[in-house]
């Protein structure tokens, strides 16, 4: 069974009918019980990081996380949860779980052509093998929708990474914590193949 975090946080169901179309067991919980005794956790969400950290310690979710963390289960982060599993988030100011030690940045563009945030499909260069990212081609593209990115401390942390105006970090971990920028639910086959192997993967 695979528990999806519910923090008032956007594009839960999106991420359950991702799973639901894989015939992947899933559940929607906001309880910090159910969270702490996981098998599996996706920790997704749209928003504003200063505003999901407040949610997740009004509802307790936030030491439920970590001691999921602790406890050694397995932890896919989705956008702003890939942003504030680590320990600062230059948004609102905000400090953040500190499951990874890093900063989440705001995007410093030079080029004026282009937005922020920055939104729509953009090719994904793997740095390293992992589990989560198996089985993916060389070019394959996800879905964005972001004005910041994450930025781990250790490089070693870094999975793969996107450019835009520069090169930047999209997936990050460690341990059996494993996040990506991108909105898996949102990025058709590709997406699909990121929460298939999270679903089998083995710690």
């Amino acid at each position: 069974m695979i528990t999806i975090i519910d923090y008032k946080a956007g594009n839960l169901t999106s991420v359950k009918r991702a799973l639901d179309s894989l015939g992947l067991e899933n559940q929607i919980s906001a309880d910090p019980q159910v969270v702490r005794e996981a098998e599996r956790l996706i920790f997704p969400g749209v928003g504003q990081a200063s505003a999901a950290m407040r949610v997740l310690k009004e509802r307790g979710l936030d030491e439920a996380i970590r001691e999921a963390f602790q406890r050694g289960i397995p932890i896919l982060g989705i956008c702003i949860g890939c942003q504030i599993i680590l320990e600062h988030s230059e948004e609102g100011d905000t400090p953040g779980l500190g499951l990874l030690p890093g900063n989440c940045l705001r995007f410093k563009l030079s080029d004026s052509a282009l937005k922020i945030p920055h939104m729509g499909w953009n090719a994904v260069s793997l740095t390293q093998a992992h589990p989560v990212l198996a089985d993916l081609r060389r070019g394959d593209e996800f879905y964005f929708v972001h004005s910041y990115y994450p930025q781990p401390a250790d490089p070693a942390n870094i999975y793969a990474t996107s450019d835009y105006g520069g090169s930047f970090p999209v997936a990050i971990g460690r341990d059996n914590l494993f996040a990506v920028q991108f909105h898996t639910e949102k990025s058709a086959a590709a997406g699909l193949q990121v929460l298939a192997n999270f679903a089998k993967w083995r710690i």
